[in-house]
Formats: structure tokens, sequence, C-alpha cells
């Protein structure tokens, strides 16, 4: 799952797909409607790739929580955005127990689980090259 291609605009609901690079900015398609446009270089733009969910220890990438969630949910969509606060929270600790608490609001797992259940219903969840069979080390023989 290659998760520099998907954008996230601030200001504008849901993920971009990037189609192309422009001199002033990008063409995007929306995974929403799927409807393109350009984005400028003045407008603030993140890949998913580059955006971290905050840990006790170090921070997790997002692709690791969001696979943290696939092998939860096998697949399905996770905990609907409306819920209440409290089962947000639960959620949260069942899919990344070490989440710092203080820095990881309710509104950063909404969007989180907004963006995983939007990739989910795109069918971008694919996890499927990162599980390599454990025998792929190099064999030495005497």
């Amino acid at each position: 799952m290659d998760l520099s291609k998907i954008l996230s605009i601030t200001g504008k609901p849901g993920l971009y797909l990037i189609l192309s690079q422009t001199k002033s900015g990008a063409l995007v398609e929306s995974l929403l409607d799927k409807k393109r446009f350009p984005v400028f270089i003045n407008e603030k733009i993140s890949t998913l790739s580059e955006i971290s969910i905050f840990t006790i220890e170090e921070d997790i990438s997002l692709k690791e929580v969001f696979h943290s969630i696939y092998k939860k949910e096998n697949g399905g969509k996770c905990i609907d955005t409306k819920s209440d606060n409290n089962a947000l929270k639960n959620y949260m600790l069942e899919v990344l127990p070490n989440y710092d608490q203080d820095r990881v609001y309710v509104s950063d797992m909404k969007k989180l689980f907004s963006w995983y259940n939007l990739l989910q219903s795109v069918d971008m969840l694919d996890f499927s090259e990162e599980t390599k069979p454990e025998n792929d080390e190099l064999k030495v023989t005497e």
C-alpha cells in the first residue's frame, strides 16, 4: 500500500489521489466523488505517508496504524466516527495501546478512522506486499 500518492488537503473533506504534478501544484482526484481539480502550492497538502501518530515511545506511521485496524477488523470497516468519544478512545486503545493520550485528540481519531473507512470503501487497503514469507533469509551452507 503506497500512501505517498494519497493526499489530505486542509479545508477539503476526504482524501485525494495525486494524478500528476504541475509547475504550480498538482492535479488530484477525490476518492469520494472522483472529481478532478488542481491544487496549488500555497494550499496545505500532506501525503498520508508523512503523517504519524504520537505514542509513548516513538511516533508510529499511519500505514502501521491502518494495518493494525485492518487486522483487527479482518479487512472490514472500523468504528463509526459518529460514535461517542469514550467509544472512540477505547477503540484507539485496542488498535494502538501505547498511543499518547495527551497529544492524540478525539478529532485526530475521527480523522484517522474516517480515512481508514474511506480507503477501505474504495479498496485501497492492500497490505499483501508487506506479508513476506519468513524463509526469505539467505541461507549459508558450509
